[in-house]
């Protein structure tokens, strides 16, 4: 089944920033952001053991403990197991150190063994109160991870993960499963497998405004040729074009920061939001299934809505091509 099929909607909730992502929130922040998404008619929501060891997937579990599970799409992620005692030393989480440390202090195992993919999907329907996932993405299989290790990683996950996840998935457990992953490279050479076979694929930060070339080069032609979606994450690129001071997860470099201004430079000049902009440039990929920005205040709820709806001019998008800020091959949306 298309993920194209299986989602309600083409705009998802990211549940990253609910893990204490970069900063402490409330409970009651969170829950409130996740009660504003549903209210706003958003019914599909992505999260993961690893986006506050745990913390993430149990406030959203809190609130939709409360809705109909007919009613909406659910996903997570396996690669990480939560353990019961707590992490004394810092996280070894590659180029991502410190994303969390604001989240619970339990150790993590980062292991994508059939037996840790079965203990990760049970641990993650017990923090979510629920009896059954709808998609499931192996997490982070990548470069920016594991660095020259990351091959390994992946052959772990392929004899393991892989295999568990397209027997649920061939049993009706789990609807979809394929890959969530900050990198191409790992979904490429997915798609070059015989077998098993993923369904579509999460991809956080590379299919964004402000970077895009890469996947447009060989992932993407590919993932078509296959006839299999992607679920846009990360299309304010970690917040940088959502008016925050993150990119790729750090504080934004000067050529990021000169680029994001030239863009809010020609967003203001034909009185179009930065947001709206990043949120339908990424949808405008025929391969786009969905896009999941992330929040954490109900406000951004009702902006990301809004955004997705907005009427862009197509001078808009001719003028973004003129001035270099979109490759001559990106798809532009249909009002361009």
């Amino acid at each position: 089944m298309s993920l194209k099929e299986i989602l309600p909607g083409r705009l998802g909730f990211g549940t990253a920033p609910l893990g204490n992502m970069f900063r402490a929130i409330p409970d009651e922040e969170a829950h409130a952001t996740v009660e504003a998404a549903w209210s706003h008619g958003i019914r599909f929501y992505d999260t993961a053991p690893f986006y506050g060891a745990g913390l993430a997937e149990t406030r959203l579990g809190e609130v939709l403990a409360t809705k109909p599970r007919d009613t909406y799409v659910l996903s997570t992620k396996v690669g990480r197991v939560v353990l019961d005692e707590h992490e004394t030393a810092a996280r070894d989480l590659g180029e991502k150190g410190g994303l969390f440390e604001h989240g619970n202090p339990n150790k993590m195992v980062h292991e994508w063994t059939a037996e840790a993919t079965e203990r990760s999907v049970e641990d993650s329907l017990k923090r979510l109160g629920t009896d059954r996932l709808d998609m499931v993405w192996v997490h982070d299989i990548a470069q920016d991870f594991h660095g020259d290790e990351w091959l390994g990683k992946f052959e772990e996950a392929r004899t393991g993960a892989f295999r568990v996840l397209s027997r649920l998935r061939d049993e009706g457990v789990i609807k979809a499963w394929g890959l969530g992953v900050n990198r191409t490279e790992p979904i490429e050479l997915t798609l070059a497998l015989d077998e098993p076979r993923p369904d579509g694929f999460l991809l956080a930060g590379r299919y964004t405004l402000l970077d895009h070339e890469h996947a447009l080069t060989r992932l993407l032609p590919m993932a078509q040729a296959q006839n299999v979606d992607m679920v846009v994450g990360g299309p304010y690129s970690s917040g940088i074009l959502a008016g925050g001071t993150h990119f790729e997860y750090r504080k934004a470099p000067a050529g990021i920061i000169e680029r994001v201004d030239r863009l809010k430079a020609l967003t203001a000049r034909h009185g179009v939001s930065i947001k709206a902009a990043a949120l339908q440039f990424s949808l405008a990929h025929p391969a786009a299934a969905a896009v999941i920005p992330g929040a954490t205040r109900p406000s951004r709820i009702a902006e990301d809505t809004a955004a997705l709806t907005e009427t862009i001019p197509g001078a808009f998008w001719t003028d973004l091509r003129a001035a270099g800020l979109v490759g001559e091959s990106a798809p532009l949306p249909d009002n361009a």
